[in-house]
Order: C-alpha cells, then sequence, then structure tokens
C-alpha cells in the first residue's frame, strides 16, 4: 500500500486520537484534523508545478502534513538540509532535481539566517490563505468512507518515488537518493514484525525529517501503527527534550550517541519512566553511555545500523536479542554479505570485510548518477562503504567507514578504532574526532581532533596499553566546536579539512 495511502487508513481507523503534538507551537491534531489539514495543503500543492516538490521546514506539524499533502497531490517531497548551508543545499537540490517550489518558513529562515531565494513559498503564508471553503471541501472529503476517499488522492505504483532524501556528505558531495513507497514500506514492516509497537505507544520525533532515520521512524513508523507523534524540532535541547518525554509520557526514542549523553546528563531520575525502547545509531553507542543510561534509568540502549539507501534500518538489537556492541541481526528481509576488501571472497565467521546489502528496502539507484549507481550496486547488491564482521550467531559488528580505514606501513588501521578507544580515556565532555593527514614518510599519519585541550603525554600513555604503536595519533589538535551535521553525528570530511589546515599551517 502507498505510504499516503496507509494514512488515510489510519486516520479513519483512529480519527479521534490524537496524531500530532507539536511541542514547539502547542498545536495539538487528531488524526481527523489532520487529514483534513493534509487534504487542504494536497490541493495547494495542486496547482500550477507537478513532480517534485522541495521541503525544508524544522520538525513540525507543518512539516509532517507538508510531506502528507504532497503525496496526496501526487507530487514526490524533495527533502532539504537546513542545519548546515540551508542556501546552498537548497540550490543544489533545486537543480539537481530540476523543481523551483521550496516550502519552508519565515521563522525557519530567521533563525538559521538563511536568505529569501527563488522559488520558495512560506507555510505561514499557505495556511493564512485557506478559506472556509477549503476547509469545507476538505472535511467534506475526510468523511468519505476510504475506498471513496481513495479515489480522490493521487494512486499510483509501489515503485514510484515516495522521497527524495541526499546524503550527508560527510566524505563527498551529497548524493541523490530516491527512496520508493516499496522501500520504505519494506523497512516499515520488517522493523515492525520486531518490535512490540501499538496504537498505543507515543513516539518522540526530535530527528530532522529529511534525515532518513527521521522520515522513516519519526513519520511513518507511527503513522503507520496509529500512534501519537510529539514533534520537536531540536533535538540538542537537551532538558527540554527531558521535560517533554516526562510530561507527555513518550515510550520510544530515536537517537543519536551525542543525543543520548544529552539526555542523560541533563535529565532527573524519572523523565523516562514511561520509556520502552530506546534505540541508537549514526554512531557507535560507547559502553559508558549504556552503562550509565541502565543505572540512572534501568533502560536498555538498543543499537542499530543503516543508511540513507536502505530506507534505512539494516540491523538492530531489540529487546529479547540485544547483543551489547554489536549493531544486531539483520531485519528478515534484508540480506547481509561481508566482503573481503581486496579480494571480493566472502569473509568467514569473524572476519573484517565490507559490508553489502540486498532486499526490498535498498534503493535502485542514486539519481541522475549513474556513476555513484555503478560503483554502489553490483547485482542488486548495495554497497555499503562500511566495514565489520558477523560473529557466528549472526549478529552484525560494525567497525567503521572503509574510507576510515588507512593504510600506514602496509598494514589497514582503522580510525573508528583508534576513535573508540581514545573516546575512553578522554575527560568527561570532550569530543574526538580521529583523523589521517598526508606523510611524505610514511605515506600517512593518525591525528586526534578534541574539543578542549588535553594531557597528550598521560594519553598516550593510556593508549598504548590498547593500541599498537602503529595505530597511535601523532599529533592533537584542538578545535573547539567539531563541524556536526543534522543527525548530530561529526562531519568526518569537514573536520578532516579542518585537521589538515592546522597540521600544514603549523
Amino acid at each position: 500500500m502507498l505510504l499516503h495511502h496507509r494514512f488515510l487508513r489510519t486516520a479513519k481507523v483512529y480519527a479521534g486520537k490524537t496524531a500530532i503534538i507539536d511541542r514547539a507551537t502547542g498545536t495539538r491534531l487528531t488524526y481527523e484534523r489532520a487529514l483534513i489539514a493534509a487534504l487542504i495543503l494536497s490541493e495547494k500543492f495542486s496547482d500550477g508545478e507537478e513532480g517534485f516538490l522541495g521541503i525544508m521546514l524544522p520538525t513540525s506539524a507543518g512539516c509532517v502534513l507538508s510531506i502528507l499533502g504532497s503525496l496526496l497531490a501526487g507530487r514526490t517531497p524533495v527533502m532539504i538540509n537546513y542545519s548546515t548551508g540551508a542556501a546552498a543545499n537548497c540550490v543544489y537540490a533545486q537543480k539537481k532535481c530540476a523543481f523551483k517550489t521550496v516550502i519552508t518558513s519565515r521563522a525557519l529562515l530567521e533563525k538559521i539566517n538563511c536568505p529569501t531565494l527563488p522559488g520558495m513559498v512560506f507555510i505561514e503564508d499557505l495556511m493564512a490563505g485557506i478559506s472556509g471553503v477549503d476547509k469545507a471541501l476538505a472535511a467534506f472529503r475526510a468523511k468519505l468512507p476510504l475506498a471513496l476517499l481513495l479515489r480522490t488522492v493521487h494512486g499510483g505504483d509501489l515503485d514510484e518515488m515516495a522521497v527524495m532524501l541526499f546524503t550527508s556528505g560527510s566524505e563527498r558531495d551529497p548524493k541523490a537518493v530516491p527512496l520508493t513507497h516499496r522501500n520504505i514500506n519494506a523497512n516499515l514492516e520488517a522493523i515492525s514484525s520486531l518490535l512490540a509497537v501499538s496504537s498505543a505507544d507515543i513516539f518522540l520525533a526530535n530527528l530532522p525529517l529529511f534525515h532518513v532515520f527521521g522520515l522513516t521512524t519519526n513519520l511513518w513508523l507511527p503513522f503507520f501503527h496509529g500512534m501519537t507523534v510529539v514533534t520537536y524540532a531540536n533535538p540538542l535541547e537537551f532538558k527540554t527534550i527531558c521535560e517533554i518525554i516526562r510530561s507527555e509520557q513518550v515510550t520510544f526514542v530515536v537517537g543519536t550517541p551525542i543525543f543520548m549523553w544529552g539526555y542523560l546528563r541533563k535529565s532527573e531520575p524519572g523523565d523516562f519512566a514511561s520509556c520502552r525502547i530506546m534505540l541508537t545509531g549514526a554512531d557507535k553507542t560507547p559502553d559508558t553511555l549504556r552503562q550509565e543510561f541502565k543505572q540512572k534509568h534501568n533502560l536498555e540502549l538498543l543499537e542499530g545500523y543503516g543508511c540513507t539507501e536502505t530506507s534505512p534500518v539494516i540491523s538492530f538489537n531489540f529487546h529479547g536479542a540485544n547483543r551489547p556492541g554489536s549493531v544486531g541481526r539483520p531485519l528478515p528481509n534484508v540480506r547481509v554479505r561481508l566482503e573481503h576488501y581486496e579480494t571480493g571472497e566472502p569473509c568467514s565467521v569473524g572476519e573484517i570485510g565490507k559490508i553489502l546489502v540486498q532486499g526490498e528496502s535498498v534503493m535502485q539507484g542514486y539519481f541522475d548518477d549513474f556513476e555513484a549507481t555503478t560503483l554502489s550496486m553490483r547485482n542488486g547488491w548495495y554497497d555499503t562503504g562500511d566495514m565489520g564482521y558477523q560473529d557466528a550467531d549472526g549478529y552484525l559488528w560494525h567497525v567503521g567507514r572503509l574510507k576510515r580505514f588507512v593504510k600506514i606501513g602496509g598494514e589497514m588501521v582503522s580510525l573508528i578504532r583508534v576513535e573508540n578507544v581514545l573516546e575512553r580515556f578522554l575527560p568527561e565532555g570532550v569530543a574526538c574526532c580521529v583523523v589521517e593527514v598526508p606523510d611524505g614518510v610514511r605515506g600517512a599519519r593518525i591525528v586526534a581532533a578534541v574539543s578542549q585541550p588535553v594531557d597528550q603525554g598521560a594519553l598516550l600513555k593510556q593508549l598504548a596499553t590498547e593500541l599498537p604503536n602503529i595505530a597511535m595519533p601523532r599529533d592533537f589538535v584542538v578545535i573547539e566546536e567539531l563541524p556536526t551535521m543534522g543527525s548530530g553525528k561529526i562531519d568526518f570530511r569537514r573536520t578532516t579539512e579542518l585537521v589538515r589546515d592546522i597540521v600544514q599551517a603549523g
């Protein structure tokens, strides 16, 4: 079933139930009211332009309704990252996908200091232009039996694009990723088969909806089951998030380790008493974070793994099947292959290799990028660019990006491994990112970027107890504000550029 058709079905079944709680504006919408609002917007989006429709809005009721309205109108939402370089990202998306209109908000542009660009249409103006007739017609349609209502909105095929997303661009320019209704449905069905979720759950939507984890887990998963979604645009307002979780009795939270660290430090005992499921991903979850969350809130952090190209979840741990440190077993409808990075031969149990993925949730290829598609897709298998291994029980262990391995003295060294060890010895509150810089003698050397000055001598002694000499950082560089992306993940590419500039200048 098409994603927006699923929403219509859910809205009819749970008409009087609260669908969206927007904590930024205080707006509370039942499923029936959300349906009416989405139908109104679908009419607005049907006028004039067809095809792609840019959406650059914070996580909010307005963003959710704009996505629904675009699909109901037969438009494909193009989700634009506003957290870093909003103006450039907007222009890039318009050029890449050949569309004009971008739905955004004056409040957002003012907050992020982004100029008004050609093609921008403000959600505030759209809402202000809604007439009584618009409301009456949408309310009438919302009351139609489901079978008739479905005939009034866009139909189509499961293999149609449901959304256009962009890769993070942490290591190169962002690639446009078209995900179909089939892709996202397959991921939702597999996730739902492993998680004991229901309409009784209350989901915290704190991730940006231009991020695949935000879009699939914060929007479609709740609407798949008739949950209540609580939106708040800034996951870094840790104290506020903790208050929202407590006051709204949230049961389901997804976040990156950086976010979870913030919630741990700013929370009070009892803030997470309502929570049943807390999933982490995007970056490695440190053992100390898991242990301290368990100690303070008696909650297990369940780690998962995925990427934009796989809609996104590839594997995750869940209650009753949680192996801390791993990223869980692959989903039932996802096949994972570990391949030797040089020979291409299948890896044995415990042997580190490239992670390849196949299944209905995997994209068909990058949009208008034959070269990138050819490099990443082989016979239906998607090469994630990540390295890992599977243990004897089928749990997947992620050890980092292939591009985050460096060959020194003929040996492959994992920068992620160095980073994970370093993190354990750093003082609380100090962030780090380990990169490599060119070296005329050794080919490359390892440099650690840290957010505060550290005792390098003491650190190196501690690191030497767990790392071979070849993997030891040769320099420490202080960057007080390490670059991050919208997901909260450290921007490895930008950090590497900064470190190399600092090293060369020094």
